[in-house]
């Protein structure tokens, strides 16, 4: 994984973790929680996937279809 590709995922969490905080009401202790404990993250994290050449807003959207799955 290459310095570009690592800070673009970076990136992708911090606005996921901030989204969560904001629209959740959410420590940031508990928003990374959720974050790093999702197939999304995992996702974000294979390069495969291409997911961290998306958007916050659709990498954002595909962390609440996986969290309304759940509930």
């Amino acid at each position: 994984m290459s310095g570009k590709e690592i800070f673009m995922i970076e990136t992708l969490t911090s606005e996921m973790i901030a989204r969560l905080m904001e629209e959740r009401s959410l420590t940031m202790r508990e928003a990374m929680d959720i974050v790093f404990k999702s197939k999304t993250y995992s996702a974000l994290n294979n390069l495969k996937t291409g997911l961290y050449f998306q958007s916050p807003v659709y990498l954002y959207d595909h962390l609440q279809q996986e969290l309304n799955a759940t509930l």
